[in-house]
């Protein structure tokens, strides 16, 4: 799974990453310990106005559908292998997919010490993870959430954990956020088949480290989220 990960870059560095136009991330900060339930941006196309708009959004980490009942499940997941048929899921990914920008994320190692956070990141200072927004009212402001989709990992993301992000490499952007609804079987196949192979490619650059246990506890008001060193190999004492 995926339940924690790093999103230092600014605003406009991603925009010009993503070619997208801003949006509402005006109370968005750098963090390098997201965790759920907090604001991170996505980059979503939309239909405004007749024009198709690449945009960065602030959305919260947990999806929760228009039709999600308050204290519903709001999961930050969502699994390769069954998201195109899951009712939780079904819908985001036939009309609502959205890339998730990262750096890294973590993993936790269950060792005699205690759980050993680790780092796992690739060469490119900004990753593409594969994720599914949904739009619901609340009160009288919309609120937008999304979901990492997660498989299993393969190569170093292996050594840590079972799990991990479907991530996107370039060429495939384009293809993943059109917000043309998939009706048919052999489409939904066809983009699944993709997702397949992206985060192979991708999976195929990424290496580990582990890092310090100051990530483990995010409610810790002493651990600054921009601190950069979070992310800093650990040292042999």
């Amino acid at each position: 799974m995926c339940g924690r990960f790093a999103m230092s870059a600014e605003t406009d560095e991603l925009i010009a990453e993503f070619v997208a136009r801003g949006g509402r991330l005006e109370d968005w900060r750098p963090s390098y310990n997201v965790a759920p339930t907090e604001e991170s941006p996505i980059v979503r196309e939309r239909l405004i106005e007749g024009e198709l708009v690449r945009q960065l959004d602030a959305a919260s980490w947990g999806l929760k559908p228009s039709w999600a009942k308050p204290g519903g499940p709001a999961p930050i997941n969502a699994r390769l292998e069954s998201v195109s048929t899951n009712g939780l899921f079904r819908n985001a990914f036939a009309q609502r997919r959205c890339i998730v920008p990262m750096n890294g994320y973590y993993e936790w190692e269950a060792t005699e010490h205690g759980k050993q956070p680790h780092y796992i990141h690739a060469p490119e200072s900004v990753l593409a993870a594969a994720g599914l927004y949904e739009v619901r009212k609340v009160g009288e402001e919309w609120s937008v959430s999304f979901t990492i989709i997660t498989r299993e990992a393969a190569d170093a993301s292996g050594e840590v954990h079972d799990r991990m992000p479907v991530f996107l490499t370039p060429d495939t952007w384009e293809h993943w956020v059109e917000p043309m609804k998939l009706e048919k079987t052999d489409e939904k196949e066809e983009l699944l088949a993709m997702l397949d192979r992206s985060s192979l490619a991708v999976a195929s650059t990424i290496t580990t480290y582990p890092v310090s246990k100051r990530v483990n506890n995010v409610r810790d008001t002493s651990v600054a989220k921009d601190d950069p060193t979070l992310i800093e190999p650990l040292t042999a004492a």
